[in-house]
């Protein structure tokens, strides 16, 4: 590859799965009928297992590649996507063998999993972040004080203890802790009602003041539950004299109109996808981001000049430097409140072998076999 511009994260982002070589052939077939949206829905590949169907809401199905160059990445001969959006039955399933990997258990549930003779339970820190934006397009979280005053007045361990148990540890950058550039040096602003209050007076915001505060309806591994989330940040904000109304909208209309601004202040999270800090601090807060991931609509040049500088930067320590200048610029402007990050758990029926436990929240069957 020739860039026209030094690239520092370019590798990483190529050896994540969107950037998965396709069918020259195949897209120009599709292209010439009119059907591009089939290279989704049918797609062609040269993966471990063949794509066989997928209904909506409810599986995908897979067969095993006979054909696929590493023989010994192809140890079972279906593989069944069931989607099972609620947690108490993916547990369920599990326990009566009716699936033997599940995703996303609820931290209520980790202990009973791991009495259970059939199961293991799989654990590592995450390499996630659950946290609340703010859209500083919206008055009046389009000033400072505001911001700090509604994140000042969270109360982070009740939410922790209460929403991730034993599964969550205190966030206080927008970075997590196993992320090469992560300045420990970030620290939170005092929980503090009283000086909240003397903020949001500041800045002219009358008690009362009404803020839609959008809860994702799914369960990610960055939060287990933002429904619980939203409504402890309610109460913590009564306090302080500023009423949340929540607001909820299936998973993929809540993505298409936060990107559209809808929101004042939204829970979200991120899983890291390639290990380099630009896929956080470029993603996520970016001026390029804004029409994108950046769910604060944050633009601050002098952030954004940091993270562009080290973007195109071949010199590792320069680029922790500089992002560590970004993420001070971040912490005191306040576009987010960082909250938790998750321990990641994975549980899997004990016949399951060689299952390995991905940082970026895929779930990989790569060499991933079943005793009989």
């Amino acid at each position: 590859f020739n860039l026209n511009n030094v690239d520092a994260a370019f590798v990483q982002n190529l050896a994540m799965s969107f950037a998965s070589v396709q069918s020259a052939e195949y897209a120009a077939q599709l292209l010439k009928e009119g059907k591009a949206g089939d290279l989704n829905q049918k797609p062609v590949g040269t993966g471990p297992f063949v794509f066989k169907r997928y209904q909506k809401d409810s599986q995908i199905r897979y067969a095993a590649n006979t054909a696929y160059w590493k023989p010994e990445d192809v140890r079972v001969d279906n593989l069944i996507f069931s989607i099972t959006p609620d947690a108490a039955v993916r547990l369920q399933k599990l326990k009566r063998n009716e699936c033997q990997v599940s995703g996303y258990p609820r931290p209520a549930d980790i202990e009973v999993m791991e009495q259970d003779p059939n199961l293991r339970v799989l654990k590592q820190p995450g390499f996630n972040l659950g946290f609340l934006a703010y859209n500083v397009t919206h008055p009046p979280l389009d000033q400072l004080k505001v911001r700090q005053a509604l994140d000042m007045a969270i109360d982070k361990p009740a939410i922790i203890k209460a929403v991730y148990q034993s599964a969550g540890q205190l966030a206080q950058n927008a970075l997590p802790p196993a992320q090469w550039s992560f300045d420990p040096a970030i620290k939170d602003a005092p929980h503090d009602v009283t000086k909240a209050k003397a903020l949001l007076k500041e800045a002219g915001v009358a008690p009362g003041t009404t803020l839609n505060l959008w809860a994702m309806t799914v369960q990610r591994a960055s939060n287990p539950n933002a429904r619980m989330s939203a409504q402890m940040i309610q109460q913590d904000w009564a306090k302080i004299g500023i009423k949340a109304n929540i607001v909820s909208y299936e998973w993929g209309e809540y993505i298409k109109r936060a990107k559209n601004g809808e929101h004042d202040a939204m829970i979200y999270g991120w899983t890291g996808d390639n290990g380099d800090p630009d896929n956080w601090l470029g993603v996520l807060y970016s001026c390029a981001a804004v029409k994108g991931s950046n769910y604060a609509k944050w633009c601050d040049p002098a952030y954004d000049k940091l993270v562009q500088q080290a973007k195109v930067s071949t010199d590792r320590q320069q680029r922790i430097d500089l992002y560590r200048q970004a993420q001070k610029i971040l912490k005191q402007q306040v576009p987010i409140t960082p909250i938790a990050n998750s321990t990641v758990f994975q549980p899997i029926n004990k016949k399951v072998v060689d299952f390995k436990l991905s940082p970026f929240g895929l779930t990989p069957f790569y060499g991933v076999g079943l005793q009989q």
